[in-house]
């Protein structure tokens, strides 16, 4: 019985030891890797959605899911591929941009759009932004910065380069709009914010969430808001963009900062 037990024991030890080799042997290639960001260009002149491929391609955490030339084809596309962002020109025969926006807004909620746009109307970037998209940036803009901006709405911000937001900032400011001070119901001026009020207003515009200010301010999510509705009823405004866009017209995001 010993040497049954003797002899047992050096083949225990061994297939120990090829179990640990082989763990550490593990190759690279098996290891999970990280989704990369999908995405769907939407453009009618072909030579864009080459050069926008060739761009995203040189990217590790990008791909190129698929291409569409106009509003009705993006809708298609959008529907079979499920991308995480639509790079989404606005002026295209058939359906342009703005329609297919509204659709993608009411049908995609896990996709997000970036516009991306050689049109200087600025009533229709406001609109986009109404309409849901995530940012809006220019055909002139620098590659790097078209790339960033896909990594950054991927991750759930807005993304406005200096040039949008000003721009924006005016349209919103312009006489008659949410932000010059009136509330549009008879001309009465309206309640100035508390000194609370204001400190939300900057974190909202630094891209700060509800539990995140929550947290940085020591109340409660729903304190938070409470505020924020008795701010949107104050202002005159509707939504988190517009509120935005009023903390850098008064510099409030500056003093968030603080």
């Amino acid at each position: 019985m010993e040497s049954v037990s003797t002899l047992a024991a050096p083949v225990e030890a061994g297939a120990e030891q090829f179990d640990s080799i082989a763990v550490l042997d593990e190759p690279e290639e098996s290891k999970p890797q990280p989704a990369k960001i999908r995405v769907v260009l939407v453009d009618d002149h072909p030579i864009v959605r080459q050069g926008l491929r060739k761009l995203l391609e040189l990217e590790g955490d990008m791909e190129v899911a698929g291409e569409a030339e106009n509003g009705r084809q993006a809708l298609e596309v959008v529907e079979d591929t499920r991308p995480d962002v639509v790079l989404l020109d606005l002026k295209m025969p058939g359906m342009d941009g703005l329609t297919a926006l509204q659709t993608l807004q009411h049908g995609m909620a896990r996709t997000r759009v970036i516009v991306l746009t050689a049109s200087d109307d600025k009533n229709e970037w406001v609109q986009a932004m109404k309409l849901g998209c995530a940012g809006i940036v220019v055909k002139q803009t620098q590659p790097d910065l078209i790339v960033k901006s896909i990594r950054k709405v991927h991750a759930g911000e807005i993304w406005l380069d200096s040039h949008t937001t000003a721009a924006l900032m005016r349209q919103f400011a312009a006489p008659g709009d949410g932000l010059n001070g009136s509330n549009g119901k008879g001309g009465r001026e309206r309640s100035p914010l508390s000194t609370r009020e204001r400190e939300i207003v900057g974190l909202v515009a630094q891209g700060y969430k509800n539990k995140e200010m929550a947290e940085k301010m020591f109340i409660s999510e729903q304190t938070v808001k409470n505020h924020l509705h008795n701010i949107f009823d104050k202002l005159g405004v509707s939504d988190r963009l517009e509120l935005a866009l009023y903390a850098i017209h008064k510099g409030l995001h500056l003093q968030a900062e603080k």
